[in-house]
């Protein structure tokens, strides 16, 4: 009877731990609905949560960098990156409300068939979301803060403000953050001076931009980067006389 009695007890307080751990991952989750304060970002952004996980790692491998990034307004980036990174990343991106539904569909599929979280079929909205203010470790939590963010931006943003806020925060290397350090970083020049052949290799890169560089002889940059500007020539983006060197 006494083992009976104890092993109700156990039973009741391992069920209250489960509530409380749900509890409050539903918390952690929730706030986002709240916090961080969005509205901020029509000024100058501040430091992003990807820029600090990366000067956390750099601190704890004792290398001493800096972040290198330069803010530049929409209107002064090359209209070539602008339409380029929509055709590489987030085709529906002018129409979608932050969710791209058939994007996510097939990301699904293809981690259920890898058998682990690869693919996230996240649009430009959540890839700001996450790199404003979350990390870049692929969780069911984190994805669905990031879905929550991505919300309240399509509603506090218009578009033209979203694509500059991310053209200017997306990661393009180690520590170079934004188009403006890039362009300088890999071709010499400022983001607004871009080709299409340039602005087709940064934005292939987007997806993993510490393992491809838009400069060098990567099969991959270079097969993607011609698809992208071959889409861009299709669309009327770039006159047919100028082929790809």
């Amino acid at each position: 009877m006494r083992f009976f009695k104890e092993g109700k007890k156990i039973k009741k307080a391992a069920i209250l731990f489960v509530l409380i751990v749900v509890a409050a991952v539903l918390f952690d989750i929730g706030r986002f609905f709240f916090y961080p304060d969005i509205s901020l970002l029509k000024k100058t952004p501040v430091k992003t949560s990807f820029m600090e996980y990366r000067e956390g790692l750099w601190r704890k491998e004792g290398k001493r960098r800096k972040i290198q990034q330069a803010w530049v307004p929409l209107s002064r980036v090359s209209p070539y990156i602008k339409k380029a990174v929509v055709i590489a990343e987030d085709g529906e991106f002018w129409s979608h409300e932050g969710f791209d539904f058939e994007a996510m569909e097939e990301a699904l599929l293809k981690n259920i068939r890898e058998g682990r979280i690869k693919a996230g079929g996240s649009t430009i909205t959540q890839q700001l979301a996450k790199n404003l203010y979350l990390d870049p470790r692929k969780t069911p939590a984190r994805k669905l803060k990031e879905g929550i963010i991505a919300w309240r931006l399509e509603r506090e943003f218009s578009k033209k403000e979203i694509l500059e806020l991310y053209l200017n925060v997306a990661e393009w290397g180690d520590g170079i953050f934004g188009v403006e350090a890039a362009s300088r970083r890999y071709f010499g020049k400022s983001s607004s001076e871009l080709t299409p052949e340039e602005a087709a290799r940064l934005v292939v890169v987007l997806p993993n931009p510490r393992r491809w560089s838009p400069v060098g002889n990567s099969r991959y940059v270079e097969r993607r980067s011609r698809a992208v500007y071959r889409t861009m020539v299709r669309r009327g983006i770039v006159p047919v006389v100028q082929r790809w060197p």
